[in-house]
């Protein structure tokens, strides 16, 4: 072993879901969104003035910042914007997080917060959840450098309700709260209203999910003033330029559509009822879901054998072979139609 060998920072990565080399696959496996970004992303996309490209963008992402806080009625130096909320919440790791005592956030929940922690060598332990996969608040009644949960959680689809969110926030003012919100559009109430009531809290979104803009890779947090500010100061000494033209163009494009927005919202939790109502059928059960995917389980089929027989007729959804979780599997809501073929599958299998 060479010597500089020794000094490599070592984390076990995070593991994303597939994405297929091979096309006419049905994908419900990373929870994107089954419908095209606004047509006024298009129409912003065909305006972005090329010569402009040879420019740096605006660091300080103006035109989206105040765009996200029009949107929301907070102000614009309430807002900050990454490469993605996973970008933004490895920043608010990086600046927050920095404490001896561990930050605290579910056992069963987005597995890259204990990669962000390994990273950047932040202390953490995870906090139990009943056996129907419920967050308990008293549970984080204790000491810690900080909290981070998601609402609705994932993979679990479980929403919480937003007074125990404010309960969890009230009863840790020594530490930043943050909740990260990927889902919240489809179907829960955002923790945003209290940002300005309470100076510990984070609110972090993406447009990956309800925007229809994965591909862009554009998340953001709201907070207080105070908050945002030290947040920026750790990305202007990180990447002063994490949003690129393009970006910033589409995604104030995509928040100012706002009949589009919730247009798609609504066409997915229509097709999300109507895929539990099938599924229930078919013998499968799950939480309650407030998000744009199920988390289920069959009375009698081994989640793996589904996951790997819809696999082999080109379906792909998410299987996790973890303690709790490695008989269930997440199932994204695409079209109508993606799900009617799903079904049909399901129905073949079993």
């Amino acid at each position: 072993m060479k010597v500089w060998e020794s000094y490599i920072r070592k984390v076990e990565p995070y593991v994303p879901g597939e994405q297929p080399k091979i096309k006419n696959v049905i994908k419900l496996n990373t929870n994107e969104n089954p419908y095209p970004p606004s047509k006024a992303v298009m129409d912003a996309l065909t305006k972005v003035d090329l010569d402009s490209l040879k420019l740096y963008p605006d660091p300080e992402v103006t035109k989206l910042n105040e765009a996200i806080a029009n949107f929301y009625g907070v102000n614009k130096n309430q807002v900050f914007t990454g490469v993605g909320s996973d970008d933004v919440i490895s920043m608010i790791f990086m600046t927050f997080f920095n404490s001896d005592k561990p930050v605290l956030f579910p056992e069963i929940s987005y597995s890259f917060y204990s990669v962000w922690a390994d990273l950047h060598k932040v202390p953490y332990e995870t906090v139990r959840l009943d056996e129907d996969f419920n967050i308990l608040v008293e549970d984080f009644n204790r000491e810690n450098g900080g909290i981070i949960f998601p609402n609705p959680n994932a993979p679990t689809s479980k929403y919480l309700e937003l007074s125990s969110v404010e309960e969890i926030i009230k009863n840790n003012q020594d530490s930043v709260v943050v909740v990260d919100e990927a889902y919240i559009d489809f179907g829960g109430e955002s923790a945003i209203k209290f940002v300005n009531k309470y100076d510990n809290l984070i609110v972090v979104q993406t447009f990956s999910k309800s925007r229809s803009m994965a591909g862009m890779r554009i998340g953001y947090a709201i907070a207080n003033e105070n908050l945002i500010k030290v947040l920026n100061d750790v990305k202007f000494s990180f990447n002063s330029y994490t949003m690129n033209r393009t970006a910033i163009e589409l995604g104030t494009a995509a928040i100012n559509d706002k009949a589009y927005f919730e247009e798609c919202c609504k066409k997915i939790v229509a097709t999300r009822e109507r895929t539990m109502k099938a599924l229930k059928e078919l013998g499968f059960s799950f939480p309650e879901s407030k998000a744009n995917f199920i988390f289920a389980k069959h009375k009698d089929v081994p989640a793996s054998l589904i996951f790997t027989k819809l696999k082999e007729k080109n379906i792909f959804v998410r299987y996790f072979n973890k303690p709790r979780i490695d008989n269930y599997l997440r199932i994204t809501i695409g079209t109508d139609e993606q799900m009617d073929a799903l079904i049909k599958a399901l129905k073949e299998i079993l």
